[in-house]
């Protein structure tokens, strides 16, 4: 597994308010928690995995050891400066993921899109996004930026989204 960050992620990381909360939703072994924790960030790193959670101790500001898919919403009530989430797809929580980006805030999704089948794992439909779905999952949310397509290296079918929480009439600056 790579430790280099999200392209996407990376790109929009700038516009994330500086010193600000961050979720890192299904984090893995952490490449997200330790890049924005980087840049000054403070990053609330979710995992089931303890293992994974482990490599990110005392990078990330917390860490909160949940099954996303077999337990309660880990969250309830709060709120961040951003929200990222790559590889990961559980469709029950995608309106609690969009309720997590505070005002101002924004919303970095990324992963699998049906297509993926074609070029490996997963392949699954229950984890690959049908088209426009991440679209629908950010209603409520100012689009930024939207792709549905072939990523490289490795080859793989993504959809990518980053979305902003309207808070007064400026959207963050774009990098």
């Amino acid at each position: 597994m790579s430790d280099t960050p999200s392209p996407w992620v990376a790109r929009w990381a700038g516009a994330i308010a500086p010193y600000g909360r961050v979720l890192d939703l299904a984090c893995g072994p952490g490449r997200h928690v330790r890049y924005l924790a980087s840049r000054g960030l403070r990053v609330t790193a979710v995992d089931r995995d303890r293992e994974a959670l482990a490599q990110s101790r005392g990078i990330a500001a917390e860490s909160i050891e949940a099954d996303l898919e077999a337990d309660a919403w880990p969250l309830p009530g709060r709120q961040f400066d951003a929200v990222v989430v790559t590889n990961y797809l559980w469709r029950p929580l995608l309106p609690a993921i969009a309720a997590c980006v505070a005002d101002g805030g924004l919303l970095l999704y990324e992963t699998f899109a049906l297509g993926q089948e074609h070029f490996g794992r997963p392949s699954n439909p229950h984890f690959l996004l049908r088209p426009g779905e991440l679209l629908e999952a950010a209603q409520g949310l100012h689009v930024l930026a939207y792709e549905d397509g072939v990523a490289a290296l490795p080859d793989r079918r993504v959809q990518r989204l980053a979305a902003w929480r309207p808070r007064g009439a400026d959207p963050p600056r774009l990098q």
